[in-house]
């Protein structure tokens, strides 16, 4: 039986960490010192937002990547599972962010073969924060996964949690941004 040095293993386990380490996601419209700004809040639930996603990029992502997904969820929303406000997956490996109003509900600004899942509101594309009135600011989780599949191979119409189940069965590695915002 053949058997690596110990140094050689852990030099390997040490590049691997450091590439998942390296892997972020940044986005100018959601600075981590103010809340979500009006463009990027919902419009409906008593919200007059403009309900435009924000800008996102990303770099760094692990190694053997074959595509992305992107999700924005808060995990404070009073309904005991959270809410799911965009759902994104089947973006290419050779994305590298999305720009600010892609998850208009049409789709258009994707790239191509990319899938807008149906989020919380039961409909498709980017619907922003209206956390109900009184209560704290909510957290809203802005990930982008990285897949080892090229396709998730699900209906365009999947729950959130649906995808949520098949990017935890495929992720390589995540990058997060966390903002807030209360009304």
């Amino acid at each position: 039986m053949h058997r690596l040095p110990f140094s050689m293993i852990a030099a390997a386990l040490t590049l691997t960490a450091a590439s998942v380490d390296a892997f972020e996601l940044r986005s100018a419209d959601l600075p981590a010192d103010a809340p979500i700004a009006q463009p990027h809040v919902a419009n409906g639930f008593g919200c007059t937002g403009g309900n435009r996603s924000p800008a996102l990029s990303w770099s760094d992502p692990p190694a053997g990547t074959r595509s992305f997904a992107v999700t924005a969820y808060d995990p404070d929303a009073p309904t005991g599972s959270g809410w799911w406000h965009w759902v994104v997956f089947d973006l290419p490996a050779s994305a590298t962010g999305l720009p600010a109003g892609a998850g208009d509900a049409s789709g258009a600004a994707l790239p191509g073969g990319a899938v807008q899942s149906r989020t919380d509101t039961g409909t498709r594309g980017y619907f922003g924060p209206c956390p109900p009135p009184g209560d704290a600011p909510h957290r809203y989780v802005f990930t982008v996964h990285a897949l080892k599949v090229e396709r998730l191979d699900l209906p365009a119409d999947s729950s959130g949690a649906l995808v949520g189940f098949s990017l935890t069965a495929n992720r390589l590695g995540q990058a997060t941004i966390t903002a807030r915002y209360g009304r």
